[in-house]
């Protein structure tokens, strides 16, 4: 994100020296994409950030997946991922369960009420989007008060924690990139600023605050990293805190964007989802879709005329509101669709004739559209719906 901040204590000049009170040294590293060849920013620690004194393995959670077979479109409910109060003994890191993924993306779920371990994701950055619930997110930039509808960027090899701080549990819907997410290219200058016919800009952003100082001596930090299979994790040990840093400067850091502060693209006919773009990785786009005006003209149809995704498969979290063109499918709050590449879909029976002379519609999505098809995780197993594919039929499937 090509917007600089500056937090805390720095020199005028960087790879200068910046002196400590007592007449040491800060040691300052450079967090840069693409070496050296994009965004960075230069952070200072009172410790060497390189030290450590161990290193073993991490055992990941459950990351295997399945192809779609038999291809059809499926109903995931996330909510039935964890029942009861078992969010309370459960962290954003570790107890996220794997729900889709590809070798360009990763989607999970986890609804917490426990602090998580320190993390970093080597990977690539980290899109979460805030159910419900509220949190504190620590990092080596400072600190991010965030709640219900923010998304949480995380760019690749922070330093972060996860601290739930309201009574209910932290829902997350948890988007990992192996690439950088940034905002749709198309909204932006050439040098990297929001445009005026972008849906958001730089003044919807909200940076840390701090900077953080932790005092602590072998402190571990959960790292996911390459590894054979595409996937590893390390469990590091530190002679200090990470988050041990005075100041930094940039335009490399985590931020938060309320979808609230989406302003919606309409028209007088229905809008192709690119116009609800928010942000985009290596082989993926996010989009969400907001309360809003819909379509003014006097013989439009609201609801999405049917569509066949011929290049992507498209993943649908359903966060809020009244999704009109799913009435009759069973989803609801906390819902996922999965319409594979392949397969035609759009508005159950009834939503399209239903949806004539409608003048708003008060829904809250989160869309995931891939470019390699998508495979099953462990919670998708869990949580399906298995009448989905049958409901354009009214209900009726295969007689097995």
């Amino acid at each position: 994100m090509a917007h600089y901040r500056q937090l805390g204590n720095i020199p005028r000049k960087r790879h200068t020296q910046h002196r400590t009170p007592d007449g040491g040294l800060y040691y300052e590293e450079l967090m840069g994409e693409e070496g050296f060849f994009s965004d960075s920013s230069l952070l200072y620690h009172k410790g060497i950030p390189s030290a450590m004194v161990d290193a073993v393995p991490w055992e990941l959670p459950d990351l295997a997946t399945t192809p779609n077979l038999p291809l059809k479109p499926r109903h995931l409910k996330l909510h039935e991922l964890f029942p009861g109060e078992e969010w309370k003994n459960t962290d954003a890191v570790t107890g996220r369960r794997l729900v889709l993924g590809n070798g360009d993306v990763r989607i999970g779920y986890v609804a917490a009420g426990a602090p998580s371990a320190l993390y970093r994701n080597g990977l690539g950055d980290e899109c979460v989007y805030v159910e419900s619930g509220t949190a504190t997110v620590e990092t080596v930039f400072g600190s991010l008060k965030v709640g219900q509808g923010d998304y949480v960027i995380i760019p690749r090899a922070t330093t972060h924690r996860w601290v739930p701080t309201g009574d209910g549990p932290l829902r997350a819907y948890c988007i990992e990139a192996n690439s950088h997410i940034t905002p749709a290219r198309r909204f932006l200058s050439k040098y990297g600023q929001l445009l005026e016919h972008a849906p958001y800009c730089e003044r919807d952003l909200r940076g840390p605050v701090g900077p953080l100082l932790v005092e602590g001596t072998d402190v571990e930090v959960l790292v996911k990293h390459r590894g054979p299979n595409g996937v590893g994790g390390t469990r590091y040990v530190l002679p200090h805190h990470p988050f041990d840093v005075v100041g930094w400067d940039g335009c490399l850091y985590p931020y938060a964007f309320n979808i609230g502060d989406y302003e919606p693209i309409t028209g007088r006919i229905h809008q192709p989802p690119p116009a609800h773009q928010v942000f985009e990785g290596n082989n993926f786009v996010i989009c969400n879709f907001v309360p809003r005006k819909v379509d003014y003209h006097p013989l439009s149809i609201p609801v999405p005329y049917y569509h066949s995704n011929v290049d992507s498969d498209e993943v649908m979290f359903y966060c809020g509101g009244d999704y009109e063109a799913r009435k009759g499918s069973g989803i609801g709050q906390g819902s996922i669709s999965l319409h594979p590449g392949g397969h035609t879909h759009g508005p159950q029976p009834g939503a399209y004739e239903r949806s004539i002379g409608a003048e708003f519609f008060d829904e809250l999505a989160v869309m995931v559209d891939t470019f390699r098809p998508l495979e099953l995780g462990e919670g998708a197993t869990a949580s399906e719906d298995p009448g989905y594919a049958w409901t354009w039929s009214g209900g009726r499937g295969p007689a097995r």
